[in-house]
C-alpha cells in the first residue's frame, strides 16, 4: 500500500478549477507539516504550498499564490488542493509530501494536471 496516494487531477481549459486529495495511510498523518509538489516537463519538482504541523497556517509559491488553497481533514487524514483559475504553466505532475522536507518513500505516482484550450 501507498504511503500517499493522490487524485483529482485531469484535463481543464485555462480558467478553470480543479480539487486534488492526497489520501494518507495509517503510516503517514496529515497533522504533520504536508506540501503539494509539482513537476513540470523539463523543470525541477517545487513545492508550491504548504500547510504547518499541528497548525491551519499556510503558504505558498508566488506563482500560485491567490489562485491555490492547501487544507487538510484530519478525520479522514486527506490533504487538499483547491486549483482556481489555472493557467498553462499550471501543467505538471502533482505530489503530496510532508514539508518542508520531504521523504524519499513518500513520493508516488503523483496526479497529472493538464490546463491547455
Amino acid at each position: 500500500q501507498a504511503l500517499l496516494t493522490e487524485s483529482g487531477g485531469g484535463w481543464v481549459q485555462p480558467g478553470g478549477s480543479l480539487r486534488l486529495a492526497c489520501s494518507a495511510s495509517k503510516r503517514v498523518s496529515v497533522i504533520s507539516g504536508m506540501g503539494w509538489y509539482r513537476q513540470a516537463p523539463g523543470k525541477q519538482r517545487e513545492l508550491v504550498a504548504r500547510i504547518l504541523s499541528g497548525r491551519p497556517e499556510t503558504s505558498y509559491a508566488d506563482s500560485v499564490k491567490g489562485r491555490f488553497t492547501i487544507s487538510r481533514d484530519i478525520a479522514s487524514n486527506t490533504l487538499y488542493l483547491q486549483m482556481n483559475n489555472l493557467k498553462p504553466e499550471d501543467t505538471a505532475v502533482y505530489y503530496c509530501n510532508p514539508a518542508p522536507t520531504p521523504r524519499s518513500t513518500c513520493w508516488g505516482q503523483g496526479t497529472q494536471v493538464a490546463v491547455s484550450s
